[in-house]
């Protein structure tokens, strides 16, 4: 009777919370690190909404906590494609706001001055926004160029052809103050050649999405939300844990992604990593290391004692990202390929 009337309380308040109230509550359950991810690719406004929602939160239960979470990667896994347009954009802001607010974001975000524009130039790889750029006059590259942050206008400019490239910086140098009607003219070109084009490109596999939500998680929180997932769609779960990479699976790595990972990451992280795995495991990365580095591995994880189980993780955590970082460029490979030989590391 009692789990039953609190099973009742968890449902009201649940139902309590809506919208950005919800994605507050998500966000504090995840890792700092992860959570300030999801913040760096906010807009300022909506950085704002849910820092206000943060802040008068108050107290949560942790069974609406839980529930929020589940319901959040059920809805992830089990999604199908979407196609991402104006008119169902504006049905879904229509629901949260009035029409006028919708119409004005809508017109923000397509005008000229679409204002988050050179934001999001930024955050595309160099060698993209390098292959469109090479196509458009020098003076257009030098404008665009101009407009973005030193740092990526940098990347861009190492990836153009040299001769186009050492034109642009003379046209940056001679630059004069640009007519406000020809950025915006640029402005939209890019928005509407370049930018939304590669938002189409892009699909975004949710049960992928997931995977890499579970894998940043704690594993008690990890086998928690896995638990409820297979309860609710065993089938999901089941897709979802194929796609997770683990601290376990940096055992089917070859030689050489070891070494690699080992040249990246702290030794004092992976000792504490390496508490309470299996022999395989620590025998992996003991012989990728010179006979003096492995020894000096295993003293320090003698040293540490007893560890808390939160430390472990997190320090696996660490090198997990790390290594992802490194397949990401291309370095290492997260496959067990061919057994390679390489020299020991020290």
């Amino acid at each position: 009777m009692a789990a039953e009337h609190a099973k009742d309380i968890s449902k009201t308040q649940k139902k309590a919370y809506k919208g950005v109230e919800r994605a507050a509550i998500l966000l504090f359950s995840l890792p700092e690190e992860q959570a300030q991810k999801v913040f760096s690719s906010l807009e300022d406004y909506e950085v704002k909404d849910l820092t206000a929602a943060m802040v008068s939160l108050g107290s949560v239960g942790s069974a609406v906590v839980e529930q929020i979470c589940v319901e959040f990667v059920s809805e992830m896994a089990g999604s199908g494609s979407l196609v991402g347009s104006i008119d169902s954009t504006k049905r879904l802001l229509s629901k949260i706001m009035s029409k006028q607010e919708a119409d004005n974001i809508l017109e923000e975000v397509r005008g000229p001055s679409g204002k988050s524009l050179w934001e999001k130039l930024a955050g595309v790889d160099e060698e993209l926004v390098a292959g469109y750029l090479k196509n458009e006059s020098p003076q257009t590259v030098a404008v665009v160029l101009s407009r973005v942050s030193p740092a990526t206008a940098a990347k861009v400019l190492a990836c153009l052809p040299e001769s186009m490239g050492d034109d642009v910086v003379t046209r940056i140098l001679r630059m004069d103050k640009v007519r406000k009607e020809i950025i915006d003219d640029i402005e939209m070109t890019l928005h509407k050649e370049f930018i939304s084009t590669l938002g189409k490109s892009v699909k975004q596999d949710p049960f992928e999405l997931v995977a890499e939500v579970f894998n940043n998680l704690e594993r008690s929180a990890e086998e928690r939300l896995m638990g409820a997932l297979e309860k609710k769609n065993p089938s999901a779960a089941e897709r979802v844990r194929q796609l997770m990479f683990t601290f376990e699976d940096l055992e089917n790595l070859d030689k050489i992604s070891i070494q690699k990972i080992l040249k990246n990451i702290d030794k004092s992280v992976l000792a504490m990593a390496l508490k309470g795995t299996h022999d395989r495991i620590k025998q992996k990365f003991t012989d990728n290391m010179s006979e003096r580095a492995s020894k000096l591995l295993l003293d320090d994880m003698a040293v540490l004692g007893l560890v808390k189980l939160k430390d472990v993780q997190a320090a696996q955590n660490k090198i997990l990202a790390r290594a992802k970082d490194l397949a990401a460029l291309n370095e290492i490979s997260l496959h067990n390929d061919a057994d390679s030989k390489d020299q020991l590391i020290e």
